[in-house]
């Protein structure tokens, strides 16, 4: 999970780069979906990468605009596949 946080008043200069040239992110790196907080002008950005240096690139072609906090996930059925086997979970949890 990717939070983004502009830059003081960077707004319409990061929706003006987006429009012009996109998210600009490696072949590495797949977008999954971003949710932003309107008050507080966060932005949290769902990623696939296969490791944290992946992101590098595309982090410094926004960090004029843009600070960054990268928090590794995982998903909820790895997270438990490291307690239990897959037929011990309890219905809801994958």
């Amino acid at each position: 999970m990717v939070v983004e946080r502009f830059k003081g008043g960077s707004e319409a200069a990061v929706g003006e780069r987006f429009r012009r040239c996109g998210r600009m992110m490696p072949e590495t790196v797949k977008y999954l979906a971003s949710w932003i907080e309107p008050g507080t002008l966060r932005c949290f950005q769902l990623m696939e990468a296969p490791d944290r240096e992946s992101l590098n690139p595309w982090m410094e072609r926004w960090e004029d605009l843009m600070e960054f906090e990268i928090v590794p996930v995982e998903t909820s059925r790895e997270f438990w596949a490291k307690f239990y086997p897959p037929e011990e979970w309890v219905p809801g949890t994958t």
